[in-house]
């Protein structure tokens, strides 16, 4: 029972001690300084370990099954709509509980308040947050959804990638200046911690329960789509607010 995590906690020692013994050399040869607060240091890179020890074994025992469980599920009961509902619901819920959108959202609103785009009341800010983070959500729905189709149907990933792109760059035209870059880091910290375990089992799974269809040529390609459709979501939502302010005005 307790020797997966214990490989897995060596394997999270490993990949983070590159990270570790880079800060550790530029500290001690570049800035030739010692390290600050080094036993708070050492208990936090220790906690780190620790967790992303338990998240890579939870999600080798926990999320990565269920994805797959589902849409295997789903795939042999045969049911279109359902199955598509299930992608989209699957892509909003993981997407709103993405740690790193909230943050990225809250700290957008933040910025925002201080340049004075929006009111900077708590409430105003807690909209704007919660505005960007529901574009972002619904974007990354739509994205298991139509990746879902596309397994089903059997096209090839990279036009809708192609096709996907060309729409982001017409919108970057339109899309007011200071919600430009918000927009393009959107499409990386939706598919992180939670999103991109859950969203690839949901591939893979539906990929080989189908006939016909090849896991690894079929299965991925749905985080790519998921990183691209928020990036044009949050630009629409900045031309909409943008022009839903003018009109109160």
């Amino acid at each position: 029972m307790f020797q997966p995590l214990i490989r897995t906690l060596r394997d999270s020692i490993r990949d983070l001690s590159p990270i570790i013994l880079v800060i550790a050399a530029f500290q001690g040869l570049v800035l030739r300084q010692p390290i600050p607060d080094f036993l708070d240091l050492m208990v936090g890179c220790a906690c780190v370990v620790v967790g992303l020890a338990l998240f890579v074994r939870g999600l080798e025992a926990g999320l990565f099954p269920v994805g797959s469980m589902l849409a295997d599920g789903l795939a042999r009961k045969g049911s279109l709509p359902w199955l598509l509902v299930f992608a989209f619901g699957l892509g909003f819920g993981t997407a709103v509980a993405e740690p790193a959108l909230i943050a990225v959202a809250e700290e957008a609103a933040r910025v925002a308040a201080d340049e004075g785009l929006i009111d900077g009341r708590p409430a105003e800010r807690a909209a704007y947050a919660l505005g960007l983070r529901l574009s972002v959500a619904v974007a990354v729905g739509f994205a298991g959804l139509v990746g879902v189709y596309r397994i089903l149907r059997g096209w090839p990933v990279h036009y809708l990638i192609i096709g996907g792109y060309s729409a982001i760059v017409v919108l970057t035209w339109f899309a007011p200046p200071a919600i430009i870059g918000i927009a393009y880091d959107s499409g990386g910290v939706t598919t992180s911690t939670v999103t991109v375990p859950l969203v690839t089992a949901l591939g893979i799974g539906l990929a080989s329960s189908i006939r016909g269809r090849n896991p690894l040529t079929d299965g991925f390609g749905l985080i790519a789509f998921a990183a691209l459709t928020p990036i044009a979501a949050v630009m629409i939502y900045g031309i909409l607010d943008g022009a839903i302010g003018r009109g109160l005005r």
